[in-house]
């Protein structure tokens, strides 16, 4: 498909309902599930275990990565030419009880150990309760014998950085870095393309087969990084201000680009290196280009080729991702 073909992909998302999850992504995004409780909604996915499904256009009803193949590696950019997938996925993230403490290993132990990507991340609190608190990394660094005790011991906890979440916080969590969502936090996640997650502790909770749900305490043991974590976290992230907007610098490293866009009025966006993804984090915004004009709302994902110029125009706020 030629150039010319290139347009901005809207896009649908699975829906996951694990146990922790909350309804808040059906009332407060308009996410449509029968499902009881909606955890997760994977916005941006090329994964085999939540493809999202183009929802517009000649591609209508093709998954992301089936789009991707008719359009071509030049829908992603150069920016992409090193990795072998496509190399993001965008999750919003309704944690109405806590995730288990769990740990995400790097590319080179997963593609070895689980024929995957390994998973660095980042998170935007969109919004949470009053007194929320989060696992990020350890308070002090401990050995991996002393992290293979706490665990037998039920100790973990006395070591571990629990932080306090206000709306608005950002943290980075490269590979390694033990951590859990807690209790009343809805997030933004922008992460690796990979599913793989090894679970240190999960509170004794039972799964929704009433058995308590799997441990992967040597794999955590070996991947881990059993030191405080390095990278500034919270209110952080430097502000640029435009006419219209302010675009806040969220976390980049070599698998994502993401920046926060708060839009009073309209701006214009071209990427010449690399695919943009908009997800719409509030209000609405009207989305211009020569392939056409897209009313996006609340809870909208929206992929957008490389080189394509476009205008957003609204009262909004927008969760951009590139590399």
């Amino acid at each position: 498909m030629t150039d010319s073909n290139f347009y901005p992909l809207i896009l649908k998302a699975p829906l996951k309902d694990y146990i922790w999850g909350g309804n808040r992504l059906k009332t407060d995004f308009g996410f449509e599930s029968d499902l009881s409780k909606v955890a997760e909604a994977w916005v941006v996915s090329c994964h085999k275990d939540g493809p999202s499904v183009v929802s517009n256009g000649c591609l209508k009803g093709k998954t992301l990565e089936e789009a991707l193949e008719v359009l071509g590696a030049d829908a992603l950019g150069v920016a992409c030419k090193d990795f072998d997938r496509f190399p993001i996925l965008v999750k919003l993230i309704d944690a109405k009880d806590r995730l288990s403490i769990q740990v995400h290993p790097s590319d080179e132990y997963a593609r070895a150990n689980e024929g995957d990507n390994g998973k660095t991340e980042m998170w935007y609190v969109i919004d949470c309760d009053d007194g929320a608190q989060l696992v990020y990394g350890f308070k002090h660094s401990i050995g991996s014998d002393e992290f293979r005790e706490r665990i037998e011991s039920n100790t973990l906890d006395e070591v571990l950085n629990y932080v306090d979440v206000h709306k608005g916080d950002i943290f980075f969590i490269p590979s390694g870095t033990v951590h859990a969502i807690g209790k009343g936090i809805l997030i933004a996640e922008i992460q690796q393309n990979s599913n793989v997650t090894y679970r240190v502790s999960d509170y004794g909770r039972l799964g929704a087969d009433g058995k308590p749900r799997q441990l992967h305490v040597e794999k955590a043991i070996a991947v881990s990084n059993t030191n405080p974590p390095s990278d500034p976290y919270g209110n952080v992230g430097e502000v640029t201000v435009c006419e219209d907007s302010t675009v806040r610098h969220l976390a980049k490293c070599k698998y994502f680009d993401a920046n926060l866009i708060d839009l009073d009025g309209s701006c214009k966006i071209k990427n010449t290196e690399s695919f943009v993804s908009l997800v719409v984090i509030d209000g609405n915004v009207e989305l211009e280009s020569d392939q056409g004009s897209y009313d996006l709302e609340k809870g909208d994902s929206v992929f957008i080729p490389c080189g394509i110029e476009f205008t957003l125009k609204g009262n909004t706020q927008i969760l951009s991702a590139s590399v």
